[in-house]
């Protein structure tokens, strides 16, 4: 029961420091246009990180259920795979690198996983074709999350830049001061769509982590001793009950409202400046991507996502105004976040493995 409860914490320490590592993903846009200062910002997208957390709950399914073998996770497991995750995306924030969260907890979930079954790939769900559907109904590692990383960021760079050119095409002949008089107030919208669309996605991650932890305990009679006003916590089936969507909304709410402003000032000033018309172009492109994803339970990076999107709108007015050597430090944080996640994590559930007595270590299945 403990070491349940330790579950519980550390992926509540893992979604208020998701909060506030994300928080910039969705304002950073609406900063850097300076339509909104940043304490007004965060708490837009507080509000509204906590409303799109409530909806929904493919991806916590994904992540709960759809990446590894449940009956090879054991509470140990959990805890290293967020303990890994926290520690990745500490060092970035830190640096002030707009690193993946979702990408950070998968890569910890596999590391952990692998290292809890001692060194066995096969506890690792590579694929999990559903036979007539297409491929993005289709389950396992490579369709939630291979094909995403790679597919969301280029599309997130294409749709932010075709909706600028479009854009552009339909108000060239408007006074640039008559632009930026319309689309200050519509950004302030597009900026809490981008929100609600992060909270969607990004919360329901841990809200699939402790499910899994809580479907664990009962599996195993864990919870058969608890006292009767804690029935709650009882699992028959893997579902996401209603008070842990609200208390991982909640808590990545209260992350967010703590901020985010190093990594803000990283996508909103320094990838390339941005008027409000290329900032409303940058948020509901990268909102687009993440409802839609969110909705087919694919746990892609609203790093990605929002980084790319900013960085196709910058393109589209002048190639040259990107700060290449930006791009280029962001590229490779993505790209070692899944290995390092997992390394990390990897480690960590070797030392948990020696300092935890066998039997605190309680198995989904038994």
């Amino acid at each position: 029961m403990t070491l349940l409860l330790l579950v519980v914490a550390v992926a509540l320490i893992f979604e208020f420091i998701n909060g506030f590592h994300d928080t910039a993903n969705s304002i950073a846009a609406v900063v850097g246009t300076k339509v909104l200062t940043p304490g007004h910002a965060i708490m837009l997208a507080a509000v509204t990180n906590l409303a799109g957390a409530l909806c929904g709950e493919s991806v916590a399914t994904t992540i709960g259920k759809g990446l590894v073998d449940t009956h090879s996770i054991t509470n140990l497991t959990l805890i290293a795979a967020l303990l890994g995750a926290i520690t990745w995306n500490l060092i970035t924030w830190r640096m002030g690198l707009p690193s993946s969260s979702s990408h950070a907890l998968v890569g910890g979930m596999i590391g952990a996983a692998v290292a809890s079954t001692h060194n066995q790939w096969s506890v690792v769900i590579w694929s999990a074709p559903v036979a007539g559907k297409p491929w993005y109904a289709w389950g396992g590692v490579l369709y939630k999350v291979l094909i995403p990383m790679f597919s969301s960021p280029l599309i997130g760079f294409g749709l932010g830049m075709v909706w600028m050119t479009v854009l552009y095409l339909g108000l060239f002949k408007l006074r640039p001061s008559s632009v930026n008089r319309t689309f200050r107030p519509l950004q302030i919208f597009s900026a809490a769509f981008l929100g609600f669309s992060h909270g969607s996605n990004d919360a329901q991650k841990t809200m699939g982590l402790i499910a899994l932890a809580l479907f664990a305990a009962t599996q195993t009679g864990t919870l058969d001793h608890v006292p009767a006003f804690a029935s709650f916590l009882h699992l028959g089936t893997f579902k996401i009950p209603l008070w842990v969507k609200l208390i991982c909304a909640t808590t990545m709410a209260a992350g967010t409202a703590s901020g985010g402003r190093r990594i803000i000032k990283t996508l909103g000033r320094k990838v390339a400046r941005l008027q409000p018309v290329n900032g409303f172009a940058a948020d509901t492109a990268s909102a687009t991507i993440l409802m839609a994803t969110a909705s087919m339970g694919m746990p892609v990076s609203t790093t990605h996502v929002v980084s790319t999107s900013i960085m196709g709108v910058g393109a589209a007015r002048n190639l040259r105004a990107l700060r290449w050597d930006l791009v280029e430090t962001i590229v490779w944080t993505w790209v070692l976040t899944l290995p390092l996640s997992f390394l990390l994590a990897y480690a960590i559930t070797w030392v948990l493995g020696w300092i935890l007595p066998s039997g605190a270590v309680v198995h989904v299945a038994s």
